[in-house]
């Protein structure tokens, strides 16, 4: 049972209702959504915060919630750790002081499990500090410090890295995936894809409160499945697609483009989708057409380390739809923009309708 959680419930909110199911073990799992998706109270019902209307939770065979037994543990029960987006440190405590205020022990015992945390978390020197006076980084280990002393057997985090500045992100990342490296389960809320792959194991992505699709994160992001995992998962290349063959499509969007899959076609799929760092340029027709954009660049846009270009299909049929398509490539390893880009077919994405 440790390390694992079942969580099935419903409630409902203004414009949806939230249903979510999902079990995990021993993992860290991440809750990608955008505002508004349900991420957070999700995140508030496992905790106890907010109830459900309907359902269940378990945390290491711990029932937490239930709603035909009645059950509904409160909070300060449930042995769970709750990292706020503004990590609710008490103003008037030091960090010491905040570390040590859900400990329900004293003396020396407490002494030496907080002296662990501060080197634990590299607070040291900061102990008489007021939060005021630590940094966005210092307060966020302030506070996982804080959850951690408890011994939870389960830590949420809701969007742990959204006040922190951009320089300290990178860094803070590591450090909070070191930590939860340590604990069976985890679960944090994010709308931002970059902190769901470098933390999460496991990915849950939510849209107007329901799943849309789930697994290992690193196979979701090759494979997201759905159009709006695709989007949710960085994807800025989806076309709407008619099946030709078992094989091959009409990319309708791409002004017509034939592409070609490297796995069977199925009935249900009806967008086809690219990331934009995976088109490899090329220099001339080699007579094979599919997965083949002879490019009619519309803007180039640069970025400090990368350049996007944009732009259509410059063959395209005259009855086809022609979006915009973005191509993204290191700055300095393109000597010029080549006439063709091609699509790998191991990198074509096969998507299906949320609906």
């Amino acid at each position: 049972m440790r390390g694992s959680m079942d969580v099935n419930i419903r409630k409902k909110l203004g414009e949806f209702t939230l249903d979510v199911n999902f079990s995990t073990e021993k993992s860290r799992l991440g809750i990608l959504g955008a505002s508004g998706s349900g991420k957070s109270i999700t995140l508030k019902c496992i905790a106890g915060i907010v109830k459900p209307d309907e359902g269940r939770i378990v945390v290491n065979g711990r029932v937490l919630f239930d709603s035909k037994k009645k059950i509904n543990i409160k909070p300060q029960k449930r042995k769970v750790g709750y990292l706020f987006q503004d990590y609710a440190l008490f103003p008037t405590f030091t960090t010491y002081e905040n570390i040590a205020s859900g400990l329900k022990y004293k003396g020396t015992r407490r002494r030496e499990k907080v002296e662990g945390l501060i080197k634990q978390f590299s607070l040291d020197g900061l102990e008489k500090h007021y939060p005021h006076q630590l940094s966005g980084g210092q307060q966020q280990r302030t506070a996982l410090a804080r959850i951690v002393a408890c011994g939870p057997d389960l830590i949420l985090l809701d969007e742990p890295f959204s006040a922190l500045d951009s320089h300290l992100r990178n860094q803070i990342q590591q450090e909070t995936r070191g930590i939860l490296n340590n604990y069976d389960n985890s679960v944090m809320v994010t709308h931002n894809r970059d902190e769901a792959y470098r933390i999460c194991t496991d990915l849950l992505i939510l849209d107007a409160g329901r799943v849309v699709a789930s697994g290992k994160t690193e196979q979701l992001f090759e494979n997201p499945g759905t159009v709006t995992a695709a989007k949710l998962t960085g994807c800025k290349n989806i076309s709407r697609a008619e099946r030709i063959g078992e094989f091959e499509l009409r990319a309708l969007d791409w002004g017509g483009l034939l592409v070609k899959a490297n796995t069977p076609v199925g009935d249900d799929i009806s967008h086809v989708g690219v990331r934009a760092h995976f088109f490899v340029p090329v220099s001339s027709n080699d007579g094979e057409v599919a997965n083949l954009f002879r490019i009619n660049v519309k803007e180039m846009v640069a970025a400090p380390f990368e350049m996007q270009v944009v732009f259509t299909n410059a063959e395209a049929g005259a009855e086809h739809t022609q979006n915009e398509v973005f191509w993204e490539y290191a700055k300095n390893s393109i000597a010029s923009i080549p006439e063709y880009l091609r699509i790998p077919p191991e990198h074509l994405l096969l998507l299906k309708d949320d609906h």
